[in-house]
């Protein structure tokens, strides 16, 4: 049984601040989530200035946050918070994350884990020896690795990486943020104010397939409004005039979002496609809004959503442009519907809040008889 009132310590990118990363909205559906579920939970993040200077939540209003100036203001301030946590999780991409992670797994009493929500591009430079805010050493020393991607790379993590337990915890969605404005009776556009829109941070390897199934079909129906939302991109791109830009929108906006687009367009992170199982958290957040979706393929792709039934699959520009034409209204809507339905059941932040309840109480059971001897 799940005892209540878990002390859970985050060690993470960010909470504060969504610019340029996908972390942080995932780590605040967490949170909030296991704080609504009565667990005491401390998120602790290095004070950096591209986050100083671009922070959309500086104060959550679920558990607590902290900033530290460094590792060794980190280990100065917050020790015992550490030391008494019944559970501490260490993020990826955490400046200097590899010092952070040995100081946390010698101080630490309780359960310690690693969470990993980019364990492709991990797995990637371990190899070459790349070691940031991880290495090989700590893989096996960490007695839980809780990764953002499922599938045969946790047995990989396993066999070929020494960890002693891999385990998946995907990202995840809080629905009292993402959902169908007309369901809520909220003003929004009309729906249909972009034909089809796209949110992600530049990436060199997504960029063929933007071009592919997003800016071709907007160059093929000048007629129709397309949207790219995101920073990073090269100033002097060539956008067709069709297209909107937008640098950055902040999380409090993306349900707007969402809504107003008749469908939304999700690209895979080539690390992300050759590891498979590895759902966006911007698939969930659209999904959650009753946005149809379609997407690149990648395997395990039918774990989340079915194809042709909850998602649509298109690797051309013509299959876009099919889908855009050839979708009738009412079927496009119950694609949404059926979409939003699939992500409630099973990939909500109170869902993810129980299986780190159910980590945490499987780290302090293991522990229990060393400590009894």
């Amino acid at each position: 049984m799940i005892r209540l009132n878990l002390n859970i310590v985050f060690l993470g990118l960010s909470i504060t601040s969504s610019w340029g990363n996908g972390h942080a909205t995932i780590y605040r559906a967490l949170m909030k989530a296991l704080d609504a579920r009565g667990h005491r939970v401390l998120f602790l993040e290095h004070d950096k200035p591209w986050y100083a200077e671009n922070r959309d939540l500086p104060t959550p209003t679920y558990g607590r946050t902290a900033l530290y100036s460094s590792v060794e203001a980190l280990k100065d301030e917050y020790a015992r918070e550490v030391r008494e946590a019944d559970l501490v999780v260490v993020g990826s991409y955490v400046p200097e994350g590899v010092a952070v992670g040995q100081w946390v797994l010698e101080e630490a009493r309780g359960g310690v884990a690693f969470y990993d929500i980019d364990t492709p591009v991990t797995l990637a430079r371990l190899p070459d020896g790349e070691h940031g805010y991880i290495d090989s050493e700590l893989v096996r020393r960490y007695p839980l690795y809780l990764s953002f991607t499922g599938g045969p790379i946790l047995e990989r993590l396993q066999r070929e990486y020494g960890s002693p337990c891999a385990r998946p915890l995907y990202c995840c969605v809080d629905p009292e943020l993402y959902y169908p404005a007309a369901a809520m009776n909220e003003a929004t556009p009309e729906t249909g104010v972009w034909d089809l829109g796209y949110m992600g941070t530049y990436s060199g390897d997504r960029l063929a397939k933007l071009n592919r199934l997003l800016l071709d079909p907007a160059r093929r129906m000048p007629g129709q409004r397309f949207i790219v939302v995101g920073p990073r991109y090269p100033d002097d791109y060539p956008w067709p005039g069709n297209v909107e830009r937008v640098e950055h929108l902040p999380p409090g906006e993306h349900c707007g979002f969402y809504n107003c687009q008749r469908f939304t367009l999700n690209i895979t992170r080539r690390d992300m496609v050759e590891a498979g199982y590895s759902p966006s958290v911007r698939l969930f957040e659209a999904a959650a809004c009753g946005t149809p979706i379609i997407s690149d393929d990648w395997p395990g792709l039918g774990t989340f959503f079915e194809p042709g039934h909850e998602v649509l699959i298109a690797e051309s520009s013509q299959q876009v442009i099919e889908y855009l034409n050839g979708v009738s209204e009412t079927d496009r809507r119950r694609l949404g519907e059926r979409a939003r339905a699939r992500v409630l059941s099973e990939h909500t932040a109170a869902h993810r809040a129980r299986q780190i309840e159910q980590y945490a109480m499987m780290l302090l059971d293991r522990a229990r008889p060393r400590a009894a001897g």
